[in-house]
């Protein structure tokens, strides 16, 4: 069953979200020293998140656990926003991208507007390893993925569908985005990003989810972040490093997700309305989210449990 925001969100009804408020809360708290801890965005980002931990208990890296975990979501053909099962563009051609960060060395790597490639997350991780480049783009990054042998499928590039100027604006749940944060047993931080971005955008588009510091942000003495929603709303200010700079300055990982998204609404024409949500963790071990839109649901997950729950409103 195709998995929405909006599915969610019309199930978990005031009374929920304020009993999840508190819970939240209470976990957050709990969480300090509980490592590892992985989070991430959305329901679907569950499946993801534990194969991390089976990667991390099974003896492998952060690189190792992120990559893993996301290609979940990727290769979930029932997903219909991020990986090749994802929205088309205004031409009928599914676009990828993704990002990868590590907080040792505080190394990244990206791709975007990527056609064909199976796991866009595997490229950029191979971005980030073998060259020193930080984002490939188009067909340029298909290219580098081929010839690291990963693996492809058939796609047609030719315009299949009149061009639109006007991306899918009225349907509100073509924009959703596997944002994953991993914190280790050893205190060190990382994450990744992949979506097939908004359903409808015009060919070359790329959104938040590749550009470092918007979509994904990761700095090993604080934490990281990530993001999800329409990403000219989060790019423009640079959201997920302004999350991790809040949480610099000593806020709770839901405090600052709330404030980054307070700060934007006052600055954007449109004031709230922005559909954006954001995932945070920190190197103690809390974690937080925190949404434009009431009921934004999110993933977290330790040895101890693996959990779906839903962010406070917006105070």
């Amino acid at each position: 069953m195709k998995i929405t925001r909006r599915s969610f969100v019309g199930k978990t009804g005031a009374a929920m979200a304020a009993g999840l408020s508190g819970q939240i809360g209470r976990s957050a708290d709990a969480a300090t020293g509980e490592f590892p801890l992985i989070v991430s965005t959305w329901p679907f980002g569950k499946a993801s998140n534990d194969e991390a931990l089976r990667v991390l208990l099974r003896g492998g890296g952060l690189a190792d656990a992120v990559e893993q975990g996301i290609k979940v979501t990727e290769a979930d053909p029932k997903n219909g926003s991020v990986g090749l099962g994802g929205g088309p563009n205004a031409a009928g051609v599914v676009q990828l991208d993704a990002c990868i960060m590590l907080g040792p060395e505080h190394k990244a790597g990206s791709v975007a507007a990527l056609e064909g490639i199976k796991h866009p997350i595997s490229v950029a991780r191979r971005v980030m390893e073998k060259t020193r480049h930080v984002l490939l783009v188009g067909e340029g990054a298909r290219r580098f993925a081929l010839e690291e042998g990963l693996e492809s499928v058939a796609t047609d590039s030719r315009q299949r569908e009149p061009l639109s100027k006007t991306p899918s604006a009225g349907k509100k749940d073509n924009h959703d985005t596997i944002a994953l944060l991993v914190l280790s047993a050893d205190g060190n931080v990382a994450g990744g990003c992949s979506t097939s971005g908004l359903s409808g955008k015009l060919p070359g588009r790329v959104g938040d989810s590749p550009i470092i510091g918007s979509g994904l942000y990761v700095d090993n003495e604080v934490g990281a972040a990530g993001a999800t929603g329409i990403g000219e709303n989060v790019m423009r200010f640079c959201g997920s490093f302004q999350v991790v700079e809040l949480m610099r300055q000593g806020m709770h990982p839901e405090a600052a997700c709330q404030e980054t998204i307070r700060r934007i609404a006052r600055k954007h024409p449109k004031g709230a309305e922005l559909h954006i949500s954001f995932v945070a963790l920190d190197k103690k071990g809390r974690f937080g989210a925190a949404g434009s839109d009431p009921g934004f649901q999110f993933s977290v997950t330790t040895k101890g449990s693996s959990r779906v729950l839903t962010a406070p409103p917006l105070s």
